[in-house]
């Protein structure tokens, strides 16, 4: 029987992750999945998360196994594409897991995510208390080094590059893990992306921006000062910006992508 590939972007909260997820889905090729990982993490029986779900809203038959199994099964099927979180599988890290994935990672500068997090976390009524391992730039770094290790060079897209050259970078990333690029999937309608809801299924917090958009466009820079973050975010910004400019070194750059 054949085996289809499995692809896997490794990103953080927060890094324009769901929209380049949402744009995969777009192909027609590819069976996706949204962080299958996470709702185990958050809301399985074996919940790893700092601030798991409440009863009303786990799930007992998110194990970790179990999703791993359904995500093979469907390779058996067609070429899966899978958006997560490494925080949400670090205990999950052996060979015969990560030998079947073609691994590649989506990073943000860690200011705006952080900005964005606070946003988001003001209109949900959470506040801003998390634990640096939730926001997932450690663990991200850890699974890249484990990789580079293990003589792999997963490409990197950085979320700048992406949004400013995005039919290029786009275009760089399938050329990087094998598959045609299709530039139609880069358009899309707005509306509702019942297929990506967060756990809380608060669509009107975590994806807005996506429900409101109609395609990955060209969008230029912005620079996010750090020194505006309140203070309780900004003290994880030079560790976390650390081991973001760790993989910002190995970044697919728009300036040798060929058109």
């Amino acid at each position: 029987m054949k085996v289809h590939p499995i692809y896997f972007l490794w990103a953080t909260p927060r890094s324009t992750s769901t929209a380049f997820e949402w744009m995969m889905r777009q192909r027609g090729d590819l069976a996706c999945f949204h962080e299958p990982f996470g709702m185990a993490w958050y809301q399985g029986p074996e919940a790893r998360a700092p601030r798991p779900a409440p009863p009303e809203r786990q799930r007992p038959e998110a194990t970790f196994e179990k999703i791993w199994d359904d995500i093979q099964e469907a390779a058996k099927k067609r070429p899966v594409f899978v958006k997560d979180m490494p925080h949400h599988t670090d205990h999950l890290w052996d060979d015969g897991f990560l030998s079947r994935i073609t691994h590649s990672f989506l990073i943000r500068d860690p200011a705006k995510v952080l900005a964005s997090l606070h946003r988001s976390y003001e209109k949900a009524g959470m506040g801003d208390g998390f634990e640096a391992h939730e926001i997932g730039f450690g663990p991200q770094q850890a699974l890249f080094d484990l990789l580079r290790g293990q003589g792999q060079k997963p490409p990197v897209l950085d979320s700048d590059d992406l949004l400013e050259n995005p039919d290029r970078m786009v275009r760089s990333y399938c050329d990087a893990i094998g598959i045609p690029f299709l530039r139609d999937a880069l358009s899309w309608e707005p509306g509702a992306r019942d297929d990506v809801l967060w756990y809380d299924g608060n669509d009107e917090i975590w994806h807005a921006s996506l429900r409101d958009s109609d395609g990955l466009k060209p969008i230029p820079r912005k620079h996010v000062d750090p020194g505006d973050l309140p203070e309780n975010l900004s003290r994880h910004y030079d560790v976390f910006m650390a081991h973001y400019r760790a993989l910002h070194t190995h970044r697919l750059r728009p300036e040798v992508v060929t058109g």
